[in-house]
């Protein structure tokens, strides 16, 4: 394959739990600029290793526990990952990166957050770079942690840091606890398709393609210091999202049209769940020029025609270990 940045040396360090999966990488992991380790951003001494070999530049930490459900089952994982890791990595590149007078501008660190750490909004307005923090699960209070060290280490040490915080993101080999791929795996082999309370929640929808675009540009024209948000404009209550998508697996599979949405099933509700998520990207949009290209509809579509073209893939990462998190997770409510 030729790599899409060829002068651009890749080391993804990756600590393979339950949504990790080599499966992923099989484009990229013979490309002759990309490597994988195999660890943990929470072990200092490999990640020690790591910046001494390679001698990085750039960081973009996307690594993290992800899950607000897993949280809420078992938030001290998340402790470790999203705020002792964050931490491990920002104190590494600091020291690293402490002799940089000559040429600063090549030096990055990017962090990768989400909108969950301002909290709920109710019908009206939006989350901008200026919104209070108001983190309301272990998973989002973890994030919010991890901004918080981001931008403590740039104002004590002048680190060169970037931020940006996300609205849901969907796509390809996305793992099937996330809402999007479990609803076309259930609706696939006809399943219940759980829905929380009365589906009444709403979410803002950003393709993984519009995100990683974004991620890119941030992190080669952002400015050093600042926040972006990246939304898809593409809000919509969890429950006609899980119609839209029923009904595009009934055509896709050439099955009666609205066939599936017999599937529903309403489950209680999660604890504490946000009841509105939604992003102004304008700060984005105005400074870097970036704009998200796929409509709900056509990603939504894109989505389930990748899922259903690939089967091997649903089923090779369904194992036990989801089975069994999946029943206690629905099942049992």
């Amino acid at each position: 394959m030729v790599p899409r940045f060829p002068d651009v040396s890749f080391v993804n360090l990756d600590k393979l739990t339950y949504a990790g999966n080599l499966l992923n990488l099989t484009d990229i992991e013979n490309a002759h600029n990309y490597k994988f380790v195999h660890g943990d951003i929470a072990d200092g001494d490999l990640v020690q290793r790591l910046f001494d070999e390679h001698v990085f530049t750039t960081v973009v930490h996307f690594a993290a526990e992800s899950h607000v459900d897993r949280s809420i089952m078992a938030p001290l994982a998340f402790v470790k990952t999203n705020v002792i890791g964050t931490a491990m990595l920002l104190e590494t590149a600091r020291h690293a990166w402490a002799d940089r007078a000559e040429d600063p501008a090549r030096y990055r660190f990017f962090h990768v957050s989400t909108d969950e750490v301002f909290g709920s909004l109710d019908d009206e307005g939006m989350f901008s770079e200026s919104t209070p923090y108001d983190p309301r699960s272990p998973y989002s209070a973890s994030k919010a942690s991890s901004d918080h060290f981001v931008r403590a280490y740039a104002h004590t040490y002048d680190l060169p840091v970037l931020i940006s915080n996300c609205s849901n993101n969907y796509g390809p080999f996305q793992f099937p606890e996330k809402l999007i791929p479990l609803v076309i795996l259930n609706a696939l082999h006809e399943r219940p398709v759980p829905i929380y309370g009365k589906g009444e929640n709403v979410r803002d929808w950003l393709h993984v393609h519009d995100h990683c675009d974004a991620i890119n540009l941030i992190l080669r024209e952002g400015t050093p210091g600042d926040t972006y948000l990246v939304g898809g404009n593409n809000e919509r209550t969890n429950l006609d999202l899980v119609k839209l998508l029923l009904d595009l697996v009934d055509e896709t599979l050439g099955r009666s049209p609205e066939s599936s949405r017999e599937l529903i099933t309403f489950v209680k509700d999660r604890a504490g769940h946000d009841f509105r998520y939604a992003i102004d990207a304008s700060h984005l949009m105005d400074d870097l020029g970036w704009s998200p290209s796929y409509s709900l509809e056509t990603g939504m579509r894109a989505t389930v025609e990748w899922y259903l073209a690939h089967q091997d893939w649903l089923n090779a990462v369904s194992d036990a270990s989801y089975r069994d998190y999946y029943a206690q997770q629905y099942e049992q409510r």
